[in-house]
């Protein structure tokens, strides 16, 4: 029996396919801070377009906004920098913090005891998408039958929108949905 490999050509295709489907993103690991603290300002932002994300977390008066702030506009920079995107037309699709490994020190005490100072860290993890599909479809709605916008709006009204983003691709590729 022989072990089946893949040319680099395959594999390099799934990559893409795979970063593709991920978004654009930026992690945020060790960060300082709670995670329950995290998640009151990540609430706040959870599926707004980028603009309004960093100007929400601009006047916000908590000490979590700064790390978030600075992950948002990484995320931002990846999107223009390795996809091309427009920072107006992207649009917060996930947010996720996770609870890290705690930092624990000692202060010394009286007489001779110790006292243990733990400090919690978090994981953010920050996903944006594209929403120049979204609204190309917008502007060209009125060419599409009934049928064609209920699905539509139903794949957008859904929990998920890979599903949106799934149906727009397989639109595109039928020659159905043009984008002039």
């Amino acid at each position: 029996m022989g072990i089946i490999k893949k040319s680099r050509q395959e594999e390099n295709d799934e990559l893409s396919e795979l970063n593709r489907r991920r978004g654009i993103y930026a992690f945020g690991r060790y960060i300082r801070m709670s995670a329950d603290k995290a998640r009151r300002v990540i609430d706040q932002i959870r599926g707004r377009s980028y603009e309004e994300a960093l100007m929400i977390l601009e006047f916000m008066p908590y000490r979590a906004c700064y790390p978030i702030f600075k992950l948002i506009y990484s995320a931002a920079a990846n999107a223009r920098h390795n996809k091309g995107s427009n920072k107006t037309e992207l649009m917060i699709r996930k947010v996720e913090v996770n609870k890290g490994t705690t930092i624990k020190k000692l202060k010394p005490r009286a007489k001779g005891r110790s006292y243990l100072i733990k400090r919690p860290t978090c994981h953010i993890t920050i996903v944006l998408q594209d929403t120049f599909f979204m609204e190309e479809f917008r502007k060209n709605i009125h060419t599409f039958s009934k049928e064609d916008i209920q699905q539509v709006w139903a794949a957008v009204n859904s929990s998920t929108l890979r599903k949106f983003d799934d149906l727009l691709l397989r639109l595109l590729i039928k020659g159905e949905l043009k984008l002039y």
